[in-house]
């Protein structure tokens, strides 16, 4: 399954890249201006995040959602964990319930695909990679980013051999096609709102390619199974309960 992810993925890349020509980060007034409205509310964000890693074993790892990049997701002993509030344009209304701020900043953001809140734990390296597409662009917004003994930003996100380190509030817009890695230098928890969201302005042919691609996704969602995908509701009863019989 790997291999066919990675052939396919390759192809993709190759008639993108034909096609669109943008550095690998883009400003975000000209490509995602509704980012400014997640900015502005952070801080309601990080509240929303933060009441999420209190029960932080009931998040799924992000192999679980995609088993296909468990090569980068599971590469050492640390986790990295993703709590999906959308998943190409499909909504996990329980979860969305957990969320209300981010809830309504995707109700006024239909360009939106998918959004969730990412855990990354200390020490945590997910290794060089690249996105299969470049029909959509990656936008991080930093809520609960840990400061080395320096006083910067100690998670390091690299791309394109430059590294990039924002701190809480502030935010990123970039191409995930683009050759990229993760690490968590801190020894506390990374917390960042990650946002796929519909690259504008493409041409026709690249548009309606990028939409069927979407489309093919939702329905691969739908016929297996949402848990299927990792994408079964936040239940903290499922971490609770274990715990409590421990004890």
């Amino acid at each position: 399954m790997n291999a066919i992810y990675d052939r396919g993925a390759s192809l993709l890349r190759t008639i993108y890249g034909q096609r669109i020509h943008t550095p690998a980060v883009l400003d975000l007034d000209s490509y995602f201006p509704s980012g400014r409205r997640f900015v502005s509310r952070w801080q309601d964000l990080r509240r929303e995040a933060l009441q999420i890693r209190e029960r932080i074993e009931a998040v799924p790892r992000f192999e679980q959602v995609m088993a296909e990049q468990c090569s980068i997701s599971a590469s050492d002993k640390h986790f990295w964990r993703i709590f999906i509030a959308k998943a190409y344009g499909l909504e996990i209304a329980h979860n969305l319930a957990r969320c209300p701020s981010l809830a309504d900043l995707l109700r006024e953001s239909p360009e939106v695909l998918s959004a969730s809140f990412s855990f990354l734990a200390p020490g945590k390296h997910v290794p060089r990679h690249r996105g299969p597409f470049r029909g959509i662009l990656r936008f991080h917004l930093g809520l609960s980013m840990p400061l080395g003994s320096d006083g910067t930003p100690a998670a390091v996100l690299t791309i394109c051999d430059c590294e990039h380190r924002i701190t809480d509030g502030q935010c990123l817009l970039w191409d995930d096609t683009y050759p990229h890695e993760v690490r968590n230098w801190a020894d506390e928890i990374r917390i960042a709102l990650v946002l796929d969201v519909w690259r504008p302005s493409m041409r026709a042919d690249m548009r309606l390619l990028s939409r069927l691609i979407v489309r093919l996704v939702q329905l691969g969602i739908r016929h297996r199974g949402p848990a299927s995908h990792g994408l079964a509701v936040f239940d903290p009863a499922s971490c609770l309960a274990p715990r409590a019989a421990r004890e």
